[in-house]
């Protein structure tokens, strides 16, 4: 996997009614199309 296809970002989680949410900036919105298979990774900072 080369580098360009490999991010980290630090997001605040929203709320979207009961369901907890992670907005995609809008960088990532042509890798991100429906279909895409992406493996993400979680880590809680306090």
């Amino acid at each position: 996997m080369n580098n360009q296809n490999k991010f980290t970002i630090t997001k605040k989680i929203s709320k979207h009614g009961k369901q907890a949410v992670i907005i995609v900036p809008i960088l990532l919105q042509d890798k991100l199309k429906p279909g895409t298979l992406a493996k993400i990774n979680i880590k809680i900072l306090k």
